[in-house]
């Protein structure tokens, strides 16, 4: 028995220890900053099919041309081609024989999720980097790309919405089922 009690000792007193160390290195241990209220206001940028939360601002596709060429060619080339097969952005056609290629054109439901996707995840190499207007003004350039504006159209709040995919009734809306 004295044994086991000097092994359950042992044990408790390991646990202790390890414990008390696991602690002060928890507290040791600092990794960033916290994040203030500030940082975080424009953490969270949606802009939905329906129009809320669009900024204010507006661009052509003839402007976002030069935006594009600085910042997107890099990764989607000259005409949106893409640099690998991950990068396309034009072209496609979701009712080909073979794997659809799945492009703005092509796939995207929404002008205004072209608009977000923009806005919230490019560059990739600096995401949320654009202003308003440059994201106006890619959005405009790449829906020119695809042949569904002319590169003259006034993309905003008001006309991203009115822009017609065409693959708009292409997805189930299922938001309903739970």
């Amino acid at each position: 028995m004295s044994m086991f009690k000097k092994a359950l000792t042992c044990s408790f007193l390991a646990a202790v220890f390890f414990s008390s160390i696991l602690a002060n290195s928890q507290e040791t241990v600092r990794l960033g900053t916290p994040v203030t209220e500030d940082q975080l206001e424009n953490f969270d940028l949606v802009a939905p099919p329906d129009g809320s939360g669009f900024p204010t601002g507006s661009g052509t596709a003839r402007q976002g041309k030069a935006v594009y060429d600085t910042k997107c060619a890099v990764c989607h080339a000259a005409n949106g081609e893409g640099t690998s097969d991950a990068t396309i952005i034009v072209g496609g056609d979701m009712h080909s024989a073979e794997s659809p290629l799945r492009t703005v054109g092509s796939f995207w439901p929404y002008a205004s999720t072209v608009f977000d996707f923009v806005r919230r995840a490019m560059p990739a190499d600096a995401p949320k980097s654009l202003s308003n207007t440059e994201v106006y003004q890619v959005t405009a350039y790449v829906l020119y790309l695809n042949g569904l504006i002319d590169e003259n159209t006034v993309l905003n709040s008001e006309t991203l919405q009115t822009i017609e995919m065409p693959n708009a009734n292409g997805f189930i809306d299922r938001s309903h089922i739970q």
